[in-house]
C-alpha cells in the first residue's frame, strides 16, 4: 500500500491535500500568535461568527463560493469589532463578550441555513466538504495564504512585541497596539473564511489551533514553535486524508482528529514540558538529591 497512491491516482485527493497544506502554512502561525496572546478561544468564537454571513450569502446565491466567503468575512470581522468595542465600553471582559456574540452567531447561522436548505446543506456548511474542493476554492485558499504570509512578514516584529509588552510597542515603534491587533484579527478572519470553504465552520479552527497548541511541547522559542506548528499541521493533513481514503471516514473531521491525536502525542512525548520529559526530570532530580 503506497502512502502516495491516493494522491497520485485521484485529483480530488490532490486538491484536498493542496488546500490543507495552504491552510497549514497560513492559518497555523496565526494560531501560535493567538496562543501567545492568550486568545485561543477567540479563534473558535470567530469561526462560529463567520456562519451568519455565510448563511446570508447562501440564502442569496445558493452554494456560491464568492457570496458565502464575502458574507462570512463581513460577519466575522463585525463580531470581532463589536466584541472589542463592548469589552472597552462596558465592564464585560473580552472573552465573555466573544462568547456571547459567537453563541448568538452560531444559532442565527444555523437558523438561516435551515430556512432554505436541507440537512445536507447544513452539514456542508458546518463540517465542510474537503473532498469536493475545486480549483476555485484552491485559488481562494492559496490567495489568502499568500496575503497572510506577506502581512505576517510585515507586522511580525510589532506583533511579537505586542504579544509580550504592548506598552513597549507604543513607546518604541511607529506601530500602535490597536492597529497591529486590528490587522491580526483581519488575518484570522480571512483564514477562518478560507478554512470554512474547506473544513466547514465547526472544523476550520481545528487546523488553526491544535497544531499551534501542540508546538508548545516541541519548542520554547517562537521560530521553533512556528516551524513545529506548520510541520504538525501538514502531517495531520496528510495522515487525515490518508485515513479518510482507506477507512471511509469524513475527510475534514479526519484531518482535525489527526491533529488532535498529534496534540495528545505532544503532551506525552514533547521535550518541552511533555509528561514523559517532566517525569524524567523529576526522577533525575530525585536521584541527584
Amino acid at each position: 500500500m503506497s502512502l502516495l497512491q491516493p494522491f497520485i491516482e485521484f485529483g480530488f485527493m490532490r486538491r484536498a491535500l493542496v488546500a490543507c497544506i495552504a491552510l497549514s502554512i497560513s492559518a497555523t502561525p496565526l494560531g501560535v500568535f493567538l496562543l501567545l496572546r492568550r486568545m485561543s478561544l477567540v479563534g473558535d468564537a470567530l469561526s462560529h461568527a463567520v456562519l451568519p454571513g455565510a448563511a446570508i450569502g447562501y440564502l442569496i446565491s445558493g452554494l456560491s463560493l464568492v457570496a458565502m466567503g464575502v458574507g462570512g468575512f463581513i460577519a466575522g470581522l463585525s463580531v470581532a469589532l463589536l466584541s472589542g468595542a463592548v469589552s472597552r465600553l462596558t465592564p464585560l471582559r473580552e472573552d465573555a463578550s466573544f462568547a456571547g456574540f459567537y453563541l448568538g452567531s452560531l444559532a442565527l447561522g444555523v437558523t438561516l441555513v435551515s430556512l432554505r436548505g436541507s440537512s445536507v446543506d447544513l452539514l456542508h456548511v458546518l463540517f465542510g466538504s474537503l473532498l469536493a474542493v475545486d480549483n476555485q476554492s484552491i485559488l481562494l485558499v492559496g490567495s489568502i495564504a499568500a496575503i497572510t504570509l506577506m502581512a505576517l512578514a510585515l507586522i511580525y516584529r510589532p506583533l511579537v512585541i505586542d504579544a509580550f509588552d504592548a506598552s513597549f510597542l507604543r513607546a518604541q515603534s511607529r506601530w500602535s497596539s490597536p492597529l497591529v491587533n486590528g490587522i491580526f484579527l483581519i488575518l484570522v478572519v480571512m483564514n477562518l473564511v478560507a478554512g470554512f470553504q474547506v473544513l466547514g465552520t465547526l472544523m476550520s479552527v481545528g487546523l488553526m489551533m491544535l497544531p499551534a497548541t501542540s508546538a508548545r511541547f516541541w519548542s520554547i522559542r517562537l521560530p521553533g514553535m512556528l516551524t513545529a506548528a506548520i510541520i504538525l499541521a501538514v502531517i495531520a493533513s496528510f495522515s487525515g486524508l490518508f485515513a479518510s481514503f482507506y477507512l471511509s471516514l469524513p475527510a475534514g473531521p479526519a484531518v482535525v482528529l489527526s491533529a488532535a491525536i498529534l496534540f495528545f502525542i505532544s503532551i506525552l512525548l514533547g521535550p518541552c514540558g511533555g509528561l514523559l520529559s517532566s517525569l524524567r526530570f523529576l526522577t533525575t532530580g530525585k536521584e541527584k538529591v
